[in-house]
């Protein structure tokens, strides 16, 4: 059984939430730099998510009671293993119907093709689903919530890098990948863009390039510097937007953002962007990354309150959770506001 044949769709992210989830990092991880650098980030991310609504933090069991000790009593932990801090991947992807009903997708999940440990990550959808008493919609399929963006109506963005990358679903086609994204999210047309960020990790995620505002409004990440490893692909895929229509057939107003500048931790590049932010009720979690990009940080936050002008801004240290791969964005999952769906799967 698939969600569109329940009338379920996934809303857009600027909808309001229930919640938030996020996840507790782990030293098992491997997070380069100091473990207490990250859990500070993540602490003030949590707490900062929680001025807008609820925050659940998911940790493993045996570090439940520091994760509730360090982020204090107004964030909920929820013991659940897992091998790392990316619950936008590893967590459930929610829908909703016309009630007002919620459900829940569990991906396959296989570590951004198979690059890491991931059998408790995989785990990690249907345990928080069953916690909360929503049913579950169980995927086929390999899929990861950063490289995927919807406008609520009607229209997906993606990249090819990521959806079409032989590490994923190597058996599945571009028009089988639609076909599927359309029974599971309710979508009716896919907008592809070619390749994600430089030295991406996770193979090209759209969570890291562009996103939409709202319905017809793309922001993208681009440079303008032909030395830029990121030129020819943000070029491109500034390119394929500006010639693209949604789908209710409207063009497409597109919205630069200047990318940071490229920063290195140790020997490490980092990859940054201003476009893995966080809609909460009301607000924009924003990373930026300081120092030598003070001057694009504050670019992006000027842009942001533009386009967003009825939502508060609220900026966190982007710098030190890129050294594990992502972003705020990739830090957390909002489940939508409504109850659970009373269906049996």
């Amino acid at each position: 059984m698939y969600p569109i044949e329940k009338g379920f769709k996934m809303p857009p992210e600027w909808e309001r939430h229930e919640r938030t989830f996020m996840e507790w990092p782990i030293q098992e991880a491997i997070w380069p730099g100091p473990l207490e650098e990250i859990h500070e980030v993540f602490v003030d991310i949590a707490k900062k998510i929680s001025m807008f609504e609820p925050v659940t933090m998911i940790a493993r069991p045996e570090v439940a009671n520091q994760a509730a000790r360090k982020c204090g009593c107004k964030i909920d932990v929820l013991q659940i293993e897992h091998d790392d801090s990316w619950i936008r991947d590893n967590g459930p992807t929610f829908v909703v119907n016309s009630k007002g009903e919620v459900a829940g997708i569990n991906w396959i999940f296989n570590a951004w093709g198979g690059k890491y440990p991931c059998q408790k990550d995989n785990l990690v959808a249907p345990r928080i689903l069953k916690s909360f008493g929503i049913p579950c919609f169980n995927a086929s399929f390999v899929m990861e919530g950063g490289s995927i963006h919807v406008d609520g109506e009607g229209t997906l963005l993606t990249t090819e890098e990521c959806l079409l990358n032989e590490n994923r679903n190597s058996d599945l086609c571009r028009e089988q990948l639609e076909e599927n994204l359309k029974n599971y999210l309710g979508i009716e047309k896919v907008v592809w863009l070619k390749k994600g960020l430089y030295g991406d990790d996770t193979d090209g995620h759209v969570d890291n390039v562009a996103c939409f505002a709202r319905p017809g409004v793309i922001l993208i990440q681009t440079t303008r510097n032909p030395e830029d490893p990121n030129y020819q692909n943000s070029m491109e895929n500034l390119e394929i937007l500006k010639n693209a229509t949604d789908a209710k057939g409207r063009k497409f107003e597109v919205i630069e953002i200047e990318q940071p500048k490229n920063t290195y931790y140790e020997d490490m590049h980092l990859t940054l962007s201003y476009i893995n932010f966080y809609f909460v009720n009301g607000g924009i979690i924003l990373p930026v990354f300081g120092g030598e990009n003070s001057e694009t940080d504050a670019k992006a936050v000027e842009t942001i309150s533009k386009v967003f002008p009825d939502r508060k801004i609220v900026t966190i240290n982007g710098s030190v959770i890129a050294r594990g791969g992502g972003n705020v964005h990739c830090a957390t999952q909002q489940m939508p506001v409504g109850k659970a769906a009373k269906i049996n799967l």
